[in-house]
């Protein structure tokens, strides 16, 4: 049973996330890292929810308007049958300077046949469900705010009676008819053509998007699908969150439960390399701005910061939310932000070269970017020796991941070859030199000799799924024996009912106990490369089918159940499904020019 079937909806500035049902159980306005209107997937007597209520003989389906964001929630029943199209407005400003992404949600009620009967639940819990909720109805809206902050207010306009939604009447639906839920009282009349053209420039920008990513003849449904969900997940500034969720759990009842409602720079700099990989350089560009704009003037490095570029991101406990399926704590906030981590400038850097290689800007884009490059490459080479949280942002204490070692290789391998272009060559040797250091120390302390393996750490026997990156990021060659006989230990280790655990050696919580999508990914390209196409090929096909029911993937799945656990939808499972999905079809596409 998958348990977070929901689709996702966005205009990247905030998201919904909306059940097989049709209903809106999670949304905050008026940006992704806002308080919640509607939380119910973390309380279902307080969260606050938005949907339709039929009779038990209604057939209901989901999926998307094809090669959009757009969801489509069909009811079909003997009496009659509609669609609920919802979507969050998102398309060019007409002067072409910028977009239009207002916090504001559309719920097309679409008359198909018949004559259908339902419901609307109308249940804002504005602020997180906190304070007591206060409804005014006027002849255009119906306004809510939260007793406990009356600033934020939200509006509903309907071409539906508000006093019926209001009191919950039964409706019969009889020609085409809206919801808007916005954040701001609106200054121009609302009516449904007024809809209908909101719904036809969404309807385009997102398949003009679409369109403008690489095709492949294998597997493009789902490369297609999860580029949508990772530009979904980008703010306008460039920033890219990991999830749009909090605190839904890693496992059902314990207190693995973070807010992932912020830009990491390793999550960040791997989705947007995957989207530049596809085709969306115009990412690229919001994403290094969004970089510079955030820390280099400062000097004050971060693993992550807020989607605006905050710096403080304080973990707060709700305690009057129960959690999703009962699993407290409900956290805002997050406290990894104190963490060194030192992978972390591996994956920017390993971005940055991309940027530079393919992409290179104006003079004054490019100069900002080498100060940046020195900058974090001093921090390097300072920090390289020193033990860490890692790459699983481990709560105890630092230690020496190899995973951690071999990224500030990358940081510096990278540094080097950009300084080459740059014909900086004092710094590009001196890089290189560093980089070699780092590479002496990881092949010394890193490789265990009983084991026949690199481990997790330099003082542990254990095993870690981040130990597959080093062949990708070019640490070592796919041939190299070592690197065959560490995708032998992983897998023996960490492979476990067709999904991989990050590790399964305790933390500060306690034993692992489920799998980390995306580390089943990675084990899919490490025997990919290693010679296992047809092992690897067979796996991918298996776990695709632990999507929930339009695609989608959270961060984690239950060995046993199959069930999607964690933060929903993740931007690390989704990039990395890709980035797999991209090898097997080009792949397919080599073999076909070989093939008489």
């Amino acid at each position: 049973m998958n348990n977070l079937n929901y689709g996702v909806i966005g205009n990247c500035r905030t998201a919904a996330l909306i059940s097989q049902n049709g209903n809106i159980e999670w949304l905050c306005f008026p940006d992704f890292d806002s308080p919640s209107i509607f939380a119910s997937m973390l309380d279902r007597e307080k969260g606050g929810a938005f949907g339709f209520e039929v009779s038990g003989d209604y057939r209901i389906t989901q999926n998307y308007v094809p090669h959009t964001n757009i969801l489509s929630t069909q009811f079909s029943s003997d009496e009659g049958e509609f669609v609920v199209l919802d979507y969050m407005p998102c398309y060019r400003s007409q002067d072409e300077t910028g977009h239009y992404l207002p916090a504001e949600l559309y719920r097309y009620i679409h008359w198909i046949k018949g004559k259908p009967r339902f419901k609307i639940n109308y249940h804002p819990a504005p602020n997180y469900a906190q304070g007591q909720v206060i409804l005014n109805i006027t002849p255009q809206y119906i306004e809510s705010y939260c007793s406990f902050d009356n600033k934020d207010r939200q509006y509903l306009y309907a071409s539906l009676s508000l006093q019926d939604i209001k009191e919950k009447k039964e409706i019969i639906l009889e020609k085409d008819e809206f919801l808007l839920l916005s954040y701001n009282e609106k200054v121009i009349p609302i009516d449904i053509e007024r809809e209908k053209i909101e719904y036809c420039r969404t309807l385009v920008y997102w398949l003009n998007w679409t369109d403008r990513s690489k095709k492949y003849t294998l597997y493009n449904d789902v490369i297609e699908r999860s580029l949508l969900v990772l530009k979904l997940m980008s703010y306008h500034n460039g920033a890219v969150l990991a999830a749009l969720t909090t605190s839904l759990p890693e496992a059902v009842g314990e207190v693995r439960n973070w807010d992932y409602r912020f830009c990491w720079l390793r999550d960040a700099s791997m989705s947007i390399e995957t989207m530049f990989q596809i085709g969306h350089t115009g990412a690229a560009k919001r994403f290094m701005k969004f970089i510079q704009s955030t820390f280099v003037s400062k000097h004050d490095y971060q693993i992550m910061y807020g989607i605006r570029g905050e710096h403080q991101l304080t973990e707060v406990i709700l305690d009057h939310l129960s959690g999703y399926k009962n699993s407290k704590p409900v956290r805002i906030g997050n406290d990894a932000y104190h963490q060194k981590q030192n992978d972390s400038f591996g994956y920017l850097m390993d971005l940055i070269y991309q940027y530079y290689r393919l992409m290179p800007g104006t003079l004054d884009e490019i100069e900002d970017m080498w100060e940046m490059v020195k900058t974090i490459l001093a921090k390097v080479v300072e920090n390289w020796r020193k033990p860490d949280k890692g790459i699983w942002e481990i709560r105890g204490e630092g230690q020496h991941f190899v995973s951690s070692k071999v990224m500030c290789w990358v940081a510096l391998d990278r540094g080097a070859k950009i300084a080459q272009m740059l014909n900086k060559y004092n710094y590009s040797e001196r890089w290189q030199l560093e980089a070699e250091k780092i590479k002496k120390d990881v092949m010394k302390y890193g490789w265990n000799k009983e084991l026949q393996s690199f481990t997790q750490t330099y003082n542990n026997q254990a095993m870690d799924s981040s130990l597959l990156l080093m062949e990708p990021y070019g640490f070592i060659e796919a041939d190299d024996i070592r690197y065959h006989k560490t995708v032998e230990a992983v897998k023996k280790a960490l492979f476990h009912k067709g999904l991989m655990y990050r590790y399964n050696s305790k933390d500060d919580f306690g034993l692992p106990t489920s799998a980390f999508t995306i580390c089943t990914f990675w084990l899919i390209r490490a025997l990919f490369v290693t010679g296992h196409k047809e092992e690897a090929r067979c796996l991918f096909d298996e776990v695709l089918k632990y999507s929930n029911h339009l695609g989608l993937f959270s961060e984690d799945i239950d060995f046993e159940t199959k069930e999607q656990l964690g933060n929903f939808p993740q931007a690390y499972s989704h990039l990395a499904l890709v980035n797999t999905a991209i090898l097997f079809a080009e792949e397919e596409k080599r073999l076909s020019f070989i093939r008489p």
